[in-house]
């Protein structure tokens, strides 16, 4: 995700896609039905509006049509930053939500932790307070409390002073692991923005936890990579994080953190542990972002970052900061010398019974003629998912999404990002496209569908349909599907209904 529309580059690579890729494994046939247009393989309702879902079920904050969902959804959205919204603190909400957490809170409602992916030095949102990292950076992380309906009890400012807080991940101790999507810092020269460095005060780039009852420390995990951060997943049975990387004009990997303690232990997530990166076996750099066969499986081992957190050389009038190219592909760079595979551009992300599911954004296409930088993003198919079977060291292709005929768009998955799965193990994709942007169901048994549909438009009636979903998030129980739209122009929904008759 990026806070300028990046996206406006792929929409020339969808004009000019070759031919369909094939599509493998056990998604033939099943996922053709779904996209079709015809009979909808779960969801049995009347004729859907578009592929399954209905046009005319208006938000119940005012009556106004912002989703297209099946047949017997309801929806509230709150916190929509068109208009400034003010928090209990006294903070004014910043925009780009992104990705976000949900755990359970009192009389039934849920504690949303949500980023907010704002790049560029400039003022702190919220208080200055022990929560603050760097005061010249304006992204973060707020807090909020609200019913299984929308109805929201109150929100404060709880880490602020971050940047590009993108995705990241709920832990079972009760926090929320929040991402920098970046690797800015007064060692740095400005990145895709232009905007210089020299005005924030620390090195960013890091993971941050967020604890569910309270207010960030704002200390980074610095062990755990200076890179391009996107999501993380935690694994209970090893105690192992494992962590995405969203580096869009180059190779972006896979990683694990090994913690110096067990957190589920110590109630915590610890500096100072072992960063890893993910190989293939007997495959030196595998090239994972270009075109898989059917049914892709490849064993996997893990090789050392020896230097997971540095600090570029930087001295003002003698040594100019560090090109911001060779900064986000420093630590990766480490990795791939010793084998380590390439993926592109690894977003979400979400674990099930000992299984981390993973999005590749653009992967899926033709091999890239280089390691970047590529101007349009590394990577290029229309989005990959993958399985990282924990216990076996296993990982397998378990999506890869055809690439559309020429003028044609995308029939099955456009730009998979955030990842959540619901308590039956069904995967829901946000998409991050330039078109139209759907929530997607993905079933293990090999079966993709509709959830929503983003109607969203501005005040003055402008659409606004391109921008993306993200930070989709269950409520503890299973109830409601909380997701944001990443905008200038925030704004969150609570959706709810019969999941279990649409296979969710």
């Amino acid at each position: 995700m990026r806070q300028i529309n990046r996206r406006a580059f792929l929409r020339g690579a969808a004009a000019t896609a070759g031919a369909t890729a094939a599509l493998g494994g056990p998604f033939a046939g099943l996922v053709r039905l779904a996209a079709a247009g015809g009979p909808h393989p779960i969801f049995p309702g009347p004729k859907p509006s578009f592929k399954g879902l209905v046009d005319n079920i208006a938000d119940e904050r005012d009556g106004k049509v912002r989703l297209f969902v099946p047949e017997g959804f309801r929806y509230r959205s709150f916190h929509d930053t068109e208009d400034p919204v003010l928090l209990d603190d006294g903070t004014s909400l910043p925009g780009r939500h992104d990705g976000m957490g949900a755990f359970q809170g009192p009389n039934g409602n849920s504690i949303l932790i949500r980023n907010h992916e704002v790049n560029g030095p400039g003022a702190i949102f919220g208080p200055l307070e022990d929560h603050t990292y760097d005061t010249a950076a304006q992204g973060g992380t707020t807090t909020v409390e609200v019913t299984p309906f929308g109805e929201v009890v109150n929100a404060y400012t709880s880490l602020n002073g971050t940047q590009m807080n993108c995705a990241g991940g709920p832990m079972p101790w009760g926090a929320w692991i929040t991402c920098e999507e970046t690797i800015n810092g007064p060692d740095v020269r400005p990145d895709f923005t232009g905007a210089s460095n020299v005005p924030l005060q620390q090195r960013h780039g890091f993971i941050f936890e967020v604890p569910v009852d309270g207010e960030s420390s704002a200390q980074p995990i610095t062990k755990a990579g200076r890179f391009a951060h996107e999501a993380v997943t935690f694994d209970p049975d090893e105690g192992v994080l494992y962590l995405t990387e969203d580096n869009f004009g180059f190779p972006s990997g896979f990683y694990r953190y090994l913690p110096p303690e067990n957190p589920m232990a110590v109630g915590r997530l610890l500096d100072g542990g072992q960063l890893q990166m993910l190989a293939v076996e007997g495959m030196a750099n595998a090239d994972l972002a270009r075109s898989q066969p059917e049914g892709a499986k490849y064993d996997v081992e893990w090789v050392d970052i020896d230097d997971p957190d540095p600090t570029f050389p930087f001295t003002p009038g003698v040594i100019a900061p560090t090109e911001n190219n060779d900064a986000i592909s420093y630590v990766g760079n480490q990795g791939r010398l010793l084998g380590a595979a390439k993926f592109s551009r690894l977003e979400g992300s979400a674990i099930h019974r000992g299984v981390v599911y993973f999005a590749a954004t653009q992967g899926g296409g033709e091999p890239e003629a280089s390691d970047g930088p590529i101007g349009n993003g590394y990577g290029n198919g229309r989005g990959q998912v993958w399985a990282y079977h924990t216990r076996t060291q296993q990982l397998e292709l378990i999506f890869e999404s055809p690439l559309p005929a020429p003028g044609q768009e995308p029939a099955f998955l456009d730009l998979p990002d955030n990842v959540t799965t619901s308590p039956r193990g069904t995967l829901i994709l946000c998409e991050d496209s330039s078109g139209d942007n759907f929530l997607r169901g993905l079933s293990r048994d090999g079966n993709i569908w509709n959830v929503a549909l983003n109607r969203l438009t501005s005040k003055a009636g402008a659409a606004r349909f391109g921008e993306e979903f993200a930070g989709s998030t269950f409520s503890h129980n299973g109830r409601t599907l909380f997701v944001n739209i990443q905008a200038s122009a925030g704004i969150t929904f609570a959706i709810w209904g019969p999941w279990a008759r649409i296979g969710v």
